[in-house]
């Protein structure tokens, strides 16, 4: 079992990497699970967990039911377990179940604990860590959310021996990403240590980076940003395929490789960096081919993004290890560069 604090602005709370351990709560518990999880995992988490009460919540599976109606579900049920605000709720599941848990637990009463117990790998390296919660609406991805930090997270690779290979992809992307923008050494580790041969450490590498950044910019001032990387189009595509077609890490890998294409265009990257961040990203299935349907709409979705200030914010790799925040970039110069995935 490995361990890491994570200092913020509502307290410190641990991460733990390794083997899920007993959970005994001093409080009520509302644990919050999909269909699909939590046929194959509550019955064991229910074993392994103590509380004075416990109840549970499935939701449906899939990021197009990360909305106000299933949040009002979670909520729904909090309120039925009786849960005041000494009491907890705890996310087992991926990314869509942690940020929804935690959007719910933010808000509920105005707020109480929630604990995560991360079942994908993109929950386990980016989902679950830092405190960002949120669901969607018709504007598009996670606009509507609040910075709420969990109280433990559990992260056992176990749980990704049932993980279909398109989700373990998708949570590479997120690996990845950290690698390009913050971390070379990391990046260079990710070359020559296969994932699935050093899983564990490779988990543990990630949650290092991230647990770096959000101590640094806990509300997304600044380098935190760095995370955002390939998200501007990613999110875009994902909004445009319904949240059906593509799962999210995916999205990123197209979107980490649109970002590297405009960087390319304004001079901020080489082409030797350029070949190694595709050679990665080739490695583990993630130069995924895409076609945008619609360009302007495609825009506009970008010009929604949280992030942006005036127009369109792109975070940018300048190198391995390296990045920009960009503004002002012409929507024409945009267009051309998106001109390869029309």
């Amino acid at each position: 079992m490995m361990y890491l604090d994570i200092q913020t602005g509502q307290g410190a709370y641990r991460v733990h990497v390794g083997g899920l351990p007993p959970i005994a709560l001093p409080c009520k518990a509302l644990i919050v699970s999909d269909t699909k999880v939590g046929d194959l995992y509550l019955s064991s988490l229910l074993e392994r967990m103590q509380a004075t009460e416990i109840a549970t919540h499935l939701v449906p599976v899939g990021e197009s039911f990360k909305t106000w109606q299933t949040l009002e579900g979670i909520l729904e049920s909090a309120f039925e377990a009786h849960l005041n605000r000494t009491d907890a709720m705890v996310a087992l599941g991926g990314g869509v179940v942690s940020d929804m848990v935690g959007f719910a637990s933010a808000i509920y009463k105005r707020g109480i604990d929630f604990y995560n117990i991360p079942t994908t790998l993109l929950a386990q390296v980016d989902a679950s860590i830092g405190g960002k919660t949120g669901i969607n609406n018709a504007h598009g991805k996670n606009l509507i959310g609040a910075f709420h930090p969990p109280k433990a997270v559990y992260i056992d690779p176990h749980f990704l021996k049932t993980l279909p290979q398109r989700e373990f992809r998708a949570g590479v992307a997120e690996m990845i990403k950290k690698a390009i923008c913050l971390d070379a050494p990391y990046f260079e580790w990710l070359q020559t240590h296969p994932i699935e041969a050093h899983l564990e450490e490779a988990i543990f590498k990630s949650v290092q980076i991230k647990a770096r950044v959000v101590q640094a910019d806990e509300r997304e001032s600044g380098a935190r940003m760095a995370l955002n990387y390939g998200h501007t189009f990613a999110h875009a595509i994902e909004k445009e395929g319904h949240y059906t077609e593509l799962l999210h890490g995916e999205a990123v890998g197209v979107g980490m490789r649109m970002a590297n294409a405009l960087a390319m265009k304004l001079g901020l990257l080489d082409e030797k960096s350029h070949a190694r961040m595709e050679a990665l990203l080739h490695t583990y299935g993630l130069d995924l081919p895409y076609k945008i349907k619609n360009m302007a709409n495609f825009y506009a979705t970008m010009q929604q993004d949280k992030k942006n200030s005036t127009g369109v914010r792109f975070i940018l790799p300048t190198g391995i290890g390296s990045f920009n925040i960009v503004d002002g970039v012409p929507q024409s110069v945009v267009y051309e560069v998106l001109g390869t995935w029309a």
